[in-house]
């Protein structure tokens, strides 16, 4: 995947680390200090939950 095509509102799922399998929408979409991408997913029942930008897959 190409983290260019990370954007609040797509929808995606996480494909490593600790919610590996979930889905949901990307929101908050940040870079840290040391350079890496972190983002909030929502999935649909309203849970959120941070992961790496390299973490998640873009779904059609």
């Amino acid at each position: 995947m190409d983290l260019s095509d990370l954007k609040d509102g797509v929808f995606c799922k996480v494909m490593a680390g600790t919610h590996k399998g979930k889905k949901g929408t990307v929101h908050d979409i940040r870079t840290s200090k040391s350079g890496e991408i972190t983002i909030t997913v929502k999935q649909d029942d309203g849970v959120r939950f941070k992961t790496l930008g390299r973490s998640v897959e873009i779904q059609k």
